[in-house]
């Protein structure tokens, strides 16, 4: 299966899908116009990946800041790992933040209290 990789621009995150190694990695500023276009090349990755997953996932999801549409998104690919999780398989999410933003820990957690999927807080100290 093909590594997906989108490179970061000011209004959306840096995207690096490995299936190989089982790691999903997500990072920067998540603001497209429209996010549900911008996310689907990801869902359709997911879902392709979700059919022969590693034994292990492991997300890395690094975003300084998102909107609405973007958490409506991130949540579906938090669905879509959890799926994975309940065949059987292992995945677990390093949801990181920096040290002075509490809103970005307050939607880590909030993630986590929905999805069946162990999350990890990770402070960034600059």
């Amino acid at each position: 299966m093909e590594t997906l990789t989108i490179n970061g621009t000011l209004k959306t995150p840096e995207i690096l899908l490995n299936a190989e190694k089982g790691m999903l990695e997500f990072k920067g500023r998540s603001i497209p116009e429209n996010s549900t276009e911008f996310y689907k090349p990801v869902f359709d990755w997911i879902n392709e990946y979700s059919k022969k997953p590693k034994s292990t996932t492991s997300v890395k999801m690094h975003l300084e800041y998102f909107n609405t549409s973007s958490s409506k998104c991130i949540l579906d690919i938090f669905k879509k790992l959890e799926k994975i999780k309940k065949a059987g398989n292992e995945v677990s999410i390093n949801w990181y933040y920096d040290e002075d933003d509490e809103d970005m820990l307050e939607a880590g957690e909030d993630y986590e209290s929905i999805i069946k999927i162990p999350f990890k807080m990770i402070e960034v100290i600059d």
